[in-house]
């Protein structure tokens, strides 16, 4: 059980190419924040070379730590973030989550909740086979999902991203179209729904 006035953290993790799913990413943080006694802690992965011999840094030049596995075994929640490929995640993503069978093998993220986040160059571009295909690691890991109603008024007056499957975002070309109101209310409601749904479960 959770100790009195201890601060609990909420990974939130993601791949961003152009900076539109790392914007989003921060929303959903600041939704997180939102809930009395919780944290967001945001973490990023590198990218994936074609090169073999190719390595990247161990720290970025800029933005958000990579992540760790004890990022997730630390957590008591997970957020994850991608931008589309062809209706999937970005390799970089599916690399890291590849990666994480030793937390499977100990049940390490079972019970744990977990939500979804991507952003996409066009409307149709994908986003909801993309938020669908990064739930299925996360299932097979135990966690539960946590989507965004339809009570959230955003969810019906959006005519840009936003889907009950997770929050989205119509980037544009390179990433050149900040969030919209909705786009930005429908991130914010997730963090803070996933967060409050974390609280429950650890209590």
């Amino acid at each position: 059980m959770q100790a009195a006035g201890k601060t609990q953290e909420i990974l939130v993790l993601y791949y961003s190419h152009h900076g539109a799913t790392r914007e989003l990413a921060h929303h959903i943080a600041r939704g997180i924040e939102q809930a009395k006694g919780v944290c967001a802690r945001v973490r990023t992965v590198p990218k994936v070379s074609t090169v073999c011999e190719a390595t990247a840094s161990d720290i970025p030049d800029a933005g958000a730590p990579f992540v760790e596995l004890r990022d997730l075994a630390e957590c008591m929640a997970l957020a994850i973030g991608s931008p589309t490929r062809f209706g999937n995640m970005a390799a970089p993503l599916k690399y890291f989550l590849d990666s994480t069978s030793e937390l499977w093998l100990k049940g390490a993220l079972a019970g744990k909740p977990a939500a979804v986040f991507t952003s996409t160059s066009t409307m149709h571009g994908g986003q909801e086979s993309t938020l669908l295909s990064m739930m299925l690691p996360l299932l097979h890991h135990g966690m539960m999902i946590v989507g965004i109603p339809y009570t959230e008024a955003a969810l019906s007056e959006t005519r840009e991203g936003g889907t009950p499957y997770g929050a989205s975002h119509v980037s544009g070309m390179n990433g050149s179209t900040t969030p919209s109101t909705h786009e930005k209310a429908l991130a914010i409601a997730l963090g803070y729904r996933l967060a409050e749904t974390a609280k429950k479960l650890a209590a």
